[in-house]
């Protein structure tokens, strides 16, 4: 049985209940945050909590709680269901009002959801136990505010079924330039050369929190990492392509559009990474 956490009460995932009047059933009007717990630990707290404050500003809402009251929840929550490898969802929206209405209402108390689910257990680099995905490619479609986490998830939903309907994990977008923005859930880098490129953060891509602890634990090791435009055609002629998301951390690509990227395994470069990534991931 699952224990989730709503508006100050830990009951069983079954038995929550929220208002149909709710404005992030409504509207989407709400932020949301995937923090990964590893045997207790969380990964990427603060960044998480940093992304949450920036992603309720922007929405002009409200942060209910302070970071130390996030986590001591975060580690109730936690303790109180199963398993070593957990991720932890959160959902911030602006609550309930007696009326709909695309205005903000006043006086409106904030909704706070959590629960949590399992993951799998977090890879070390080792080649043969990577997770690898096979993806498809799409013009981008979203909200051109992407990089807000926000509960409104629709355009995301719909590339990652137009991924999933053409026997694809996963689908990386372009935008009308034909530049990478991001996956339908996860950021993009690519590797030319031993060089790992991933776009510059702006409002087509979410400031992964992954990708952002990526870039700072690779540099900190001396690796040559670029921020910058990447074309299609750079995608697809890539030495190496890597998703990254909390619950993934960093997945290879094997194949895009069908055409095997890497010889269709796990590449050195990734492996190396990963594991660098694996020492790092609760210092960073």
């Amino acid at each position: 049985m699952t224990i989730a956490y709503l508006n100050g009460e830990f009951v069983p995932l079954e038995e929550a209940r929220i208002s149909p009047m709710d404005r992030g059933f409504l509207f989407g009007d709400g932020i949301y945050e995937v923090i990964p717990s590893y045997n207790g630990q969380l990964v990427g707290f603060k960044r998480h909590m940093q992304r949450l404050d920036q992603g309720l500003a922007a929405i002009q809402l409200e942060n209910p709680l302070t970071a130390d009251k996030w986590h001591t929840l975060f580690s109730k929550l936690t303790a109180q269901n199963a398993g070593d490898y957990q991720g932890v969802y959160l959902q911030v929206t602006r609550g309930t009002s007696p009326v709909r209405n695309h205005r903000f209402p006043v006086d409106c108390q904030p909704t706070v959801f959590a629960y949590t689910f399992t993951v799998n257990a977090p890879c070390n680099g080792d080649p043969d136990k990577a997770t690898c995905y096979q993806v498809a490619t799409a013009t981008d479609r979203r909200w051109k505010r992407c990089d807000i986490k926000s509960v409104a998830l629709l355009g995301n939903v719909l590339h990652m079924m137009e991924g999933v309907d053409s026997g694809a994990d996963e689908i990386i977008l372009f935008n009308e330039q034909e530049e990478l923005t991001e996956a339908a859930a996860c950021n993009v880098f690519i590797v030319q050369n031993k060089t790992v490129i991933t776009p510059p953060l702006d409002i087509e891509k979410l400031p992964g929190v992954t990708r952002n602890m990526l870039v700072d634990i690779l540099r900190g090791d001396g690796w040559s990492v670029e921020e910058r435009a990447v074309s299609r055609t750079e995608v697809m002629a890539a030495d190496e392509v890597w998703l990254t998301s909390s619950t993934k951390e960093i997945a290879p690509v094997i194949a895009i559009d069908g055409h095997s990227v890497s010889g269709g395994k796990a590449g050195a470069v990734w492996a190396a990474a990963q594991s660098l990534f694996a020492h790092h991931r609760y210092s960073a």
